[in-house]
């Protein structure tokens, strides 16, 4: 294992464990209580700039850095959604394969697939009306 390679599994675990802390409540109360605690140093401070700097540049470092470790959680979460999707889709006998690398497709070839599922989409509506006959969908017959 290359150096990268153990520190690309240190930083997943990394990300994961903060992503999973910052998710929680705990992690709300905990940032609302820093907001309330600056907000009521405000007088304190007289409303300096240096207090508002202090609240602006907390914030936007924690978001600039909270933006890399949910987007490694995500992307990980994805590849495995993708993966466990791809599976099901490789052991149904009738299922079309090519789903399984739907994520490269391009847009057009989405497109078509979206206009095919609707087609199916609405002549299975189609068989549901037919077979219900000449009843309205509330259950009272048409005379």
């Amino acid at each position: 294992m290359s150096i990268f390679q153990g520190m690309h599994e240190r930083f997943h675990k990394f990300a994961q464990g903060v992503s999973e802390r910052v998710g929680s409540v705990q992690a709300l109360v905990l940032a609302v209580a820093v907001v309330v605690l600056w907000l009521v140093s405000g007088p304190l401070f007289h409303f300096s700039d240096t207090w508002q700097l202090v609240i602006n540049t907390a914030t936007t470092v924690v978001t600039f850095l909270m933006v890399f470790v949910i987007q490694a959680t995500q992307n990980r979460d994805a590849k495995a959604i993708h993966l466990k999707l791809d599976e099901l889709i490789r052991s149904q006998r009738h299922a079309r394969n090519f789903f399984t690398d739907l994520e490269h497709a391009t847009d057009e070839e989405l497109a078509e697939l979206s206009r095919q599922f609707k087609q199916v989409h609405e002549r299975a509506q189609r068989r549901r009306a037919a077979k219900e006959g000449p009843h309205s969908r509330d259950g009272d017959a048409k005379h």
